[in-house]
């Protein structure tokens, strides 16, 4: 069995990502690609879409949210993710059961019958869409006595929901508005598989542990479906076998990796239990709170290196130890040429350096 190395294994994830080159697809394709994006942050796909994309126009992505043809839900690990129209409703199913269970000790002192909530939550929200707060209002006139903001959290979790427009769209903005993820799509949710949504996950963030691949999904008892693929396997230096689509791309480990910056919550740092590919100090991934569109970390030769922040026209790049800049500040340039143009690029502890 090949042994393959981290920086093979580097080299390998950062390839599928889309991180070692630029692709020339559009961003659907990317996005399905990717197995979707975290999207807590409601920007954070833009950036992280521009750094993986040649000639990426944030208001392609804009209309593809306005379309309908992508949608923010509740999927992998119980976190917000930006994913294809046609993955959401094959792959709900999987990531749905695992989130009512997951945070249904929350909900025991409720005295309201299930079917009734999930009932009543969808009439509302087809009524239109609207924010947690209001929903919990509406339930609790239903149900007086209840307290609305368990209610609503109840129902958010037992109800398929997505969160819709104008959150999400480049230059605009709003609270985080609920539909049902049915209604909003015009059809019903459908079942795939659970060895095609483990395919995919392979595709984006392999080779891959069964352990890596339940941290990327939130599932569990994925031992016995990836025993039934037809995988290739390999050794990791730790131990573990890992896993592998036979015919994905593992390029050669001292291929160059060229600077490249991440948004929050990006799921290249998240998506592995053993992260020392990207991250091999185990420093813990920064979640700060934001639109995704003013903070993130960098990657240097294929590492995490470091962080950045833009505030008040500067980009502000905060590295870890003592780099070459020079990559990485013209990345850092062209960066800022989306997010704020005419902004500084500042790296901390030294001369701020003006754009030209």
């Amino acid at each position: 069995m090949t042994t393959l190395s981290r920086r093979a294994l580097n080299r390998a994830t950062l390839a599928r990502q889309y991180l070692l080159e630029r692709a020339d697809v559009d961003p659907l394709t990317a996005i399905e690609h990717l197995g979707g994006m975290q999207s807590q942050a409601p920007l954070a796909p833009y950036v992280g879409l521009w750094t993986r994309l040649r000639d990426f126009v944030p208001e392609d992505l804009s209309q593809l949210t306005s379309e309908r043809r992508v949608v923010r839900v509740h999927l992998m690990r119980t976190t917000v993710h930006l994913v294809g129209a046609r993955d959401c409703l094959d792959w709900h199913a999987h990531f749905q059961r695992r989130h009512t269970a997951a945070f249904a000790p929350h909900h025991r002192g409720l005295t309201v019958d299930p079917a009734e909530l999930r009932a009543e939550t969808v009439r509302l929200l087809d009524e239109a869409p609207r924010t947690r707060a209001d929903l919990g209002r509406l339930l609790a006139a239903r149900w007086p006595g209840e307290d609305p903001n368990a209610l609503a959290f109840a129902a958010a979790h037992q109800v398929p929901i997505c969160q819709v427009p104008p959150r999400g769209l480049w230059g605009r903005g709003g609270p985080a508005v609920w539909a049902p993820v049915e209604s909003w799509l015009g059809e019903p949710l459908r079942t795939t598989p659970i060895d095609d949504v483990m395919l995919r996950g392979l595709g984006a963030f392999g080779p891959a542990t069964v352990a890596d691949l339940q941290t990327w999904s939130g599932l569990t008892r994925l031992a016995e479906v990836v025993d039934r693929l037809p995988l290739r396997a390999f050794r990791s230096e730790t131990g573990p076998t890992l896993y592998d689509l036979p015919d994905a791309p593992r390029p050669d480990e001292d291929v160059p990796a060229p600077p490249r910056f991440l948004p929050e919550y990006d799921n290249l740092l998240l998506s592995h239990r053993d992260r020392t590919r990207f991250n091999p100090s185990g420093r813990p991934v920064p979640l700060p709170p934001g639109n995704g569109a003013t903070s993130g970390t960098f990657l240097v030769d294929g590492l995490w290196e470091g962080t950045w922040q833009l505030r008040d026209g500067r980009l502000t790049l905060c590295p870890y130890r003592k780099i070459d800049l020079d990559l990485l500040v013209a990345e850092a340039e062209a960066l800022c040429s989306l997010l704020a143009p005419g902004s500084d690029v500042v790296v901390a502890g030294a001369q701020s350096r003006p754009r030209t």
